[in-house]
């Protein structure tokens, strides 16, 4: 739920729409939005962990909205405001499951306890589904959890943004012999996300490896998985984001 109150209050304490966008971002630190929301009783309105996570545009405070902007961390505890799509839709995928034979012998009884986005994947890929869906037999799980980026600079819209020591997290990751396979899980029926959470990984690989960088978003929807595969069309592009292909199966 978007902190409203919050984010006005920051806007005006700031005077951040005094700003010319088409021009140049604004930063913005931890510390000044501290400060701006330091009256405000709730947990919820003056934290800026939760202020600042807006992983889908119903996230996104009506300032921002009705000004076309986002927000992006772009070091430890300092961020950008920018103008710009920050959102990538996750489209429904159509029509009826593909029947998927797994590839094991065996039956695992340890991915039937609990109900979380990383066993889905784990059973996924133990049953060779992300090899299959990648067309790619020499995927092995290689990276996993939260890591800092290096530094780069990338593009929203005309403005150019740098960043540097953001912290990441890979559900899951995969090297074969010639790509590399980034995650995004999730356990819920989602319809947007932030295209944050696959570009920020994408660039931190793409500075430690020559192989192809290939990004997937996953889901497993009652008994059906769902995989969506999206790339970025300019590396230097935040906003370059297109869906490749998108498939939806039942394992048996």
């Amino acid at each position: 739920m978007a902190n409203n109150n919050s984010w006005k209050k920051i806007f005006d304490d700031n005077k951040i729409l005094e700003n010319d966008f088409s021009k140049q971002p604004f930063y913005l630190s931890a510390k000044d939005i501290k400060k701006s929301v330091q009256d405000f009783q709730n947990t919820s309105e003056k934290e800026v962990r939760i202020l600042c996570k807006m992983d889908t545009r119903e996230s996104v405070p009506d300032i921002m909205k009705k000004n076309g902007l986002i927000l992006l961390p772009v070091k430890n505890k300092f961020y950008v405001i920018v103008k710009g799509e920050g959102y990538v839709d996750i489209p429904d995928i159509e029509g009826d499951a593909e029947i998927y034979n797994t590839k094991l012998d065996f039956d695992l009884d340890t991915t039937k306890i609990g109900n979380s986005e990383m066993q889905h994947l784990d059973f996924a890929y133990a049953s060779s589904l992300i090899r299959t869906f990648m067309e790619d037999p020499s995927l092995v799980l290689t990276i996993r959890g939260r890591k800092y980026t290096p530094e780069f600079t990338y593009k929203v819209g005309n403005n150019t943004v740098e960043t540097k020591g953001v912290q990441t997290e890979v559900d899951a990751g995969y090297e074969g012999k010639d790509k590399v396979v980034l995650i995004e899980a999730k356990n819920s029926s989602t319809k947007n996300t932030i295209i944050r959470q696959l570009y920020y990984p994408y660039r931190q690989w793409s500075e430690h490896t020559k192989k192809n960088v290939f990004l997937l978003f996953f889901e497993k929807r009652v008994d059906e998985y769902l995989i969506w595969q999206y790339e970025f069309t300019d590396k230097n592009s935040y906003d370059s984001i297109t869906l490749v292909k998108s498939r939806k199966y039942k394992i048996i």
